[in-house]
């Protein structure tokens, strides 16, 4: 009888460890949680654990419906379709997984039913993103180049780069959220309205092999895990702490968003969904980073289009596959997530040609029915005017249209370098702006595009230019007077330097005085070279009279062809009109009125708007050689 009891018992114990073998395990649900009040009823959630297959899915809350449980080809994974009903109410509530384990014994089947729970919650919507246009002057920050204020954040050891090293170029340099925080003072005495920061999405990478040189992700563009902010920066909090304080002095914050691919450590790199979460071709295949073989819709070939879109980016940087329905859902469900959660009011789209362009609209278009103001402005590094305007709202008759609704102005930014660096001649110098501000006849808005003289793939402008300061003048003068949305590279107003040579660290070194112990503090005056409080200066008092300017923020834009090295435009509107003369003539010039009296007439004098010197007469004005007048007219 003993023996016969022992026997039952272990065999019921067997049983109860294979059954919980079998238990299903939530490791983690994404999104993390939601809002009540979003126009979309319709959420998906990534639930990811252990022997989720075979799973009933449940929730017992008024107001949410449980529509669609997917499984797919992994077992650890299920996609659930909820749909809220209009009188829904905020709260928490156990997301339930229920199911039922069976184990053959003999001729008996032996079963057991399992729950598991995990909590979720919906929460009030509390965010009301600010409108990002062109009377705003964005400043593009690399947070771990700009300035250190935690360095108990710089380095962990349990992150698969563990170093920090600012006598390594291609290190970490621990620059954090925080050290932007204690700096706003700065940026907005600067004139800077909104920033606009590098990556600050988790990037646990591996340092990597690019060139015979191991370098780390510090620049952020290889995601790990979309829902984190990268522990090297402060993480969630620093981030959340960052974008109120900026609230509160009036200043916007604008994401860097990278949905064409990840990066290989990517916690689902490690467990895969499905096979074609990611682009898999039998061997490595690269994209060919050629854009015409997108636009080309005529003439290009299927195979070209393919790897230029499905090629990966690079080795270490996994290609999404968008065309999956539940990628496309996951990344535009973290894009919404961010925009409630942390309260950004804009965004940049990183590699935007190598998305597909369907699912640019469709993620596009998400934001934009939360969002109607929202600005998105998509980074193609292209060539002509247009493929530029071929990726965004343009006014192409084409059979593919495109809703984003502002380009990264390349071509803006190549025709300015190669405008200041020319002799003046029929189609080159300042002739080339001219001939770029007529192409704008592509875009439906271009007074969206954002605009750069550099940024953190580019040269740094100052050496573009030779080092002139009347080039760089000249460049920052025509930045803040166009059209468009202009954005300024961190450093660029003190006149830092260099080319990529040998590397894009060269363009993206610390700002001084960002770190504890740095030999000069450039946030000061008393820190700069009279050369670099001459550029600072200088730019300051633009950028602060642009800010409240109307004209050159929407004022019509009327050019004068290019003549004698002298290029002369006008922007207006009903409350000002700004005349601003360019010239790259090696001899001072005197400009009659006559030419410009379009633009010119019932206005008498005039007041030079960065020496603050009245022009009492407006018929002949003096022109120096290589100078830039910004002139507010006066009746």
């Amino acid at each position: 009888m003993i023996k016969q009891t022992i026997s039952a018992l272990i065999v019921l114990i067997c049983v109860s460890l294979q059954v919980f073998a079998q238990t299903p395990v939530i490791q983690r649900v994404d999104p993390t949680n939601w809002w009540v009040g979003m126009k979309n009823p319709e959420l998906q959630l990534l639930i990811y654990g252990k022997d989720l297959k075979g799973s009933d899915v449940s929730i017992d809350y008024a107001g949410i419906n449980v529509r669609q449980v997917y499984e797919v080809e992994n077992p650890n994974y299920l996609f659930v379709d909820l749909y809220f009903d209009a009188a829904l109410r905020p709260g928490k509530f156990d997301i339930v997984l229920t199911k039922t384990v069976t184990q053959k014994k003999g001729k008996q089947m032996i079963g057991a039913v399992i729950k598991t729970t995990f909590p979720y919650e919906l929460k009030v919507r509390d965010k009301h993103p600010k409108e990002i246009n062109s009377s705003d002057l964005v400043y593009l920050i690399m947070p771990d180049r700009f300035s250190n204020g935690d360095p108990s954040n710089d380095k962990f050891a349990d992150m698969a780069d563990p170093d920090s090293d600012r006598n390594n170029p291609f290190l970490r340099h621990g620059g954090d959220l925080l050290g932007i925080q204690n700096h706003l003072d700065y940026l907005s005495d600067l004139g800077v309205t909104t920033l606009w920061l590098n990556p600050v999405i988790e990037n646990d990478q591996p340092v990597t092999d690019e060139g015979g040189t191991m370098r780390s992700a510090y620049h952020g563009y290889g995601f790990t895990d979309h829902y984190l902010i990268d522990r090297r920066l402060g993480g969630n909090e620093a981030y959340k702490n960052l974008i109120d304080a900026m609230h509160a002095k009036g200043m916007k914050i604008m994401q860097d968003a990278v949905y064409n691919h990840i990066g290989i450590n990517h916690w689902m790199m490690r467990d895969l969904p499905m096979k074609n979460w990611v682009h898999q071709w039998n061997e490595y295949t690269n994209t060919t980073y050629r854009d015409d073989s997108v636009f080309d819709l005529d003439h290009r070939s299927n195979s070209d289009f393919l790897v230029h879109q499905n090629g990966w980016f690079v080795p270490f940087l996994p290609d999404l596959n968008q065309h999956n329905p539940f990628v496309a859902k996951y990344l535009i469900q973290h894009a919404l997530w961010t925009v409630e959660y942390f309260g950004v009011d804009g965004w940049r789209i990183d590699t935007y040609q190598y998305n597909d362009l369907e699912f640019m609209n469709q993620c596009n278009q998400a934001l934009l029915d939360e969002y109607p103001n929202m600005f998105i402005t998509a980074e193609n590094s292209v060539k002509y005017a247009t493929s530029q305007a071929f990726f965004v709202k343009n006014n192409l008759y084409l059979p593919f249209k495109s809703n984003c609704p502002s380009p990264n102005d390349f071509v803006f930014n190549s025709s300015i370098g190669e405008a200041l660096n020319e002799k003046f001649d029929w189609d080159k110098g300042f002739n080339r702006l001219s001939y770029m501000l007529a192409q704008d006849i592509l875009f439906e808005n271009p007074n969206l595009n954002l605009t750069f003289l550099d940024n953190h793939d580019q040269n740094r402008f100052f050496s573009v230019i030779g080092e002139d300061m009347n080039k760089f003048k000249l460049g920052i003068a025509f930045l803040l007077t166009c059209r468009g949305v202009p954005q300024l590279y961190y450093g660029t107003e003190i006149l830092l330097k260099n080319f990529k040579d040998p590397s894009d660290a060269e363009v993206r070194k610390d700002f001084p005085g960002g770190w504890a112990g740095d030999p000069v503090n450039k946030f000061v005056s008393s820190g700069r070279t009279e050369a670099e409080n001459e550029a600072f200066n200088f730019t300051k008092k633009l950028a602060n009279y642009r800010k409240n300017c109307s004209a050159l923020h929407d004022g019509k834009l009327t050019q004068f062809l290019p003549k004698d090295g002298i290029y002369v435009f006008f922007r207006q509107d009903d409350s000002k009109t700004v005349m601003v003369i360019m010239s790259q003539s090696e001899a001072e010039q005197s400009l009659s009125r006559a030419r410009f009296d379009e633009c010119m007439h019932g206005f008498i004098k005039g007041k030079n708007v960065v020496t603050d010197v009245m022009l009492n007469n407006l018929d002949q004005i003096q022109v120096p050689a290589m100078s830039v007048q910004i002139i507010e007219l006066l009746r």
